[in-house]
This record gives C-alpha cells, structure tokens and sequence, in this order.
C-alpha cells in the first residue's frame, strides 16, 4: 500500500459490548465421534469480557481442547471426543472490540492474498471467470467496485431458507439467483476473486439478523485493508463479531464431524448489543473487528 493511501474504512473497534452464544445438540452414532467446532469468538482484535464452552453428555462434562489457527485472524478450534448419545454444546461470551486498528497489508507480499484470490470449493471463480468479466467487468475499480460487487448479488440473488443445499456454492446460486447467507457470501466472494479482487469468507454472530442464525459474510482487501461487505443487507456490519474466517464454508463450519457419526438435532444462536444497533448503508467501506 503506497505512503499516505487513505481508505476511509469505518469500523466497528468502538461499538457497545456485544452478548453473544449458541446452543447445539447432537444425536452421536455408536462408537462416538471426534469433532471441532468454531462457535468461539476469534481473539486477534476481540476483547472477552466473558466466555463459556459447556459441552456435556449424558455421562457429564466432555472434555475439549482449545486449538489457535494459526491465521492471524484469532480463530479458534475445539477439538473434543462425544461418546454416544445426545450431545449439548452451550457457548456464550461478551466482547468488544478492541481500539487496536489492523495493519494494512501488503498484496504483494502476504500469503493470505494469494491464497484467497485462488478459486476454491464452494467459490470457484475460475468458473465464473468469463461472466464476471463480461457483467462486471466494467465496474469502477477500488472500494467502489467490490461494493458494487456485492450490490448486484443483492439485486440479483432472493434470500430464501429452502432454496439452498448443503453442497451448493456459487456456481448453483448463480443459476437459481435464491439461497441464504453462506450463498450471498459464496458468490460475492467468487465474483470478487474472478475481478481480481483478494476475498474471503467470514462466520460471524450478528445482532440484529433476522431470523437469528449462524452468519455469513465476505471480507475483501481493497487499498492494504481487508473490509466486509454482507451481500444479503440483513444486519449491520458493525455490529458483527467475527468467528471463524477462510476461503468458504468449507474452512468456517460451526461443527465438522472427523470421525465416527454426529447429526445435528437442533440449533438456538443469539447475539445482541448494548443499546441502538448501529447504522449501516452496506455502501460505505468497513472494517470488521
């Protein structure tokens, strides 16, 4: 990033605290399962006023163990061994962010730019290549055109809790122009990418969503910045808390069965924040804590 380059990101450091959890049960088939989950609140920008992981079984307590990725985002695994049975999973934490502003990046030389201008899984740019350029392509460059980017996946895709499958990424949400937020995501992210724009996904707890769920947005590097732009407009961006962040759902999973069988039962997220949610025109460059 030259000397003196300015982006005018706002960001979210000096929002109120935010409260935020799940509550996760599973059905673990015979002989257990091995799991990680990624409902704790990353810690590279995030200050914990208060954290609790319950994870029990009808036995008691089940042991987890705390991983830190190794990103420089502040994710965090937890790695745990359910016997077999119902499992509960509770978390639940206050945070606010810090005053600690990120450091810009350098796209010539940071690995994380590399990686996420590659296609991937669930945004295989390479795919949508030649649409991208051709409907996109002459969108202004900067700040503006990954804003637009995510604008017109706003304009064009409808968000709809039973028109997506677990399997699908961009390509499908194209094609159908319907799906939920990891779909929004997915395509801003790969069209994105295809105009040669660093992006990545991030999960996040979101006060203000409605319905309240697990939440997916994308980050974007314009001008040495990484900033988020949420494609579906369903909560405001300052009032996120980052979880987990990668290249798509595929590094970001609240839960990943590694061995032996686990079926979600059922699935409660709540996040709220101290006072008036914060404005947001989803227009103007943001930084995510």
């Amino acid at each position: 990033m030259p000397d003196g380059v300015q982006t005018g990101a706002m960001t979210n450091r000096d929002a109120a605290t935010r409260h935020v959890g799940c509550h996760l049960t599973f059905a673990v088939g015979d002989g257990g399962a091995s799991m990680v989950l990624q409902v704790a609140v990353a810690r590279e920008r995030s200050e914990l006023e208060t954290e609790q992981l319950v994870v029990s079984a009808a036995g008691g307590a089940v042991e987890t163990t705390e991983v830190a990725i190794d990103s420089g985002h502040g994710g965090r695994y937890h790695l745990l061994h359910a016997p077999a049975g119902e499992l509960a999973v509770h978390y639940e934490a206050s945070v606010r962010p810090t005053s600690v502003a990120p450091p810009t990046v350098d796209d010539l030389l940071d690995p994380e730019v590399v990686v996420q201008l590659r296609p991937s899984r669930y945004s295989p740019s390479d795919t949508l290549l030649s649409f991208a350029t051709a409907e996109l392509g002459q969108l202004p460059d900067g700040t503006d055109r990954a804003a637009a980017v995510a604008g017109w996946v706003f304009e064009r895709v409808a968000y709809d809790i039973d028109a997506t499958a677990p399997l699908d990424g961009a390509v499908e949400t194209l094609l159908s122009g319907r799906g939920v937020c990891r779909d929004f995501a997915h395509l801003t992210v790969a069209l994105c990418r295809a105009l040669e724009i660093p992006a990545r996904l991030v999960a996040v707890y979101a006060p203000g969503l409605s319905p309240m769920d697990f939440h997916a947005v994308a980050e974007v590097l314009v001008q040495g910045e990484w900033q988020v732009l949420d494609a579906t407009r369903l909560a405001p961006r300052g009032s996120l808390v980052r979880i987990a962040t990668g290249r798509d759902a595929a590094d970001t999973a609240f839960a990943t069965t590694l061995h032996g069988q686990a079926e979600l039962l059922s699935s409660e997220v709540w996040a709220i924040v101290d006072g008036d949610l914060p404005p947001d025109d989803h227009v103007a460059p943001m930084r995510l804590a």
